[in-house]
């Protein structure tokens, strides 16, 4: 009987230290993911790529609505192909010197930009490129995209001096 129970014992140890291994393999295998993923997403915030080269970018229209919260124009971005993860340009916005100042509008992006390009332009500092915006009020924001005055300076004559009127 005594045998049995110091077999029993025996036995208890080594499963009871077996589990304890495999309980250890794990924390291990999950502080190096964990670190990996916290390591990626650090990576991607301070290091920003486009999503294309200068060569390969093309423009897309975005239309951000008047009230979406960063992470709507995150998930907007993400599905037009600008930018690969919401949470990221979440972050990015809240480092940036754009934090809180993204505005609702029609915007022309492209895939070659970054995201801090990108947040420029939602921000509305610098509208080069960019559609006349119109706000609530019915006044109109020009962008430098001068085509409409181009065209009328181009339309009217010109005195008999070669100066525009």
């Amino acid at each position: 009987m005594g045998k049995q129970i110091r077999k029993q014992k025996k036995s208890s140890i080594i499963a009871g230290g077996f589990f304890r291994f495999v309980l250890y393999v794990c924390v291990v295998v999950a502080v190096i993911y964990i670190g990996k993923s916290a390591y990626d997403f650090g990576y991607d915030i301070f290091y920003q790529q486009p999503m294309s080269s200068q060569e390969e970018g093309r423009d897309i229209t975005v239309v951000v609505k008047q009230g979406d919260s960063v992470y709507q124009i995150g998930r907007t971005l993400e599905k037009k192909g600008l930018i690969e993860d919401p949470k990221v340009f979440v972050v990015q916005e809240m480092l940036s010197n754009y934090k809180g100042k993204l505005q609702s509008g029609t915007y022309i992006l492209n895939t070659s930009m970054t995201a801090d390009e990108m947040m420029e332009i939602l921000a509305k500092i610098n509208l080069k490129g960019q559609p006349d915006q119109t706000d609530a009020e019915g006044n109109t924001q020009e962008g430098s995209s001068q085509i409409k005055d181009d065209s009328q300076a181009a339309s009217q004559p010109l005195e008999e001096g070669g100066e525009e009127q």
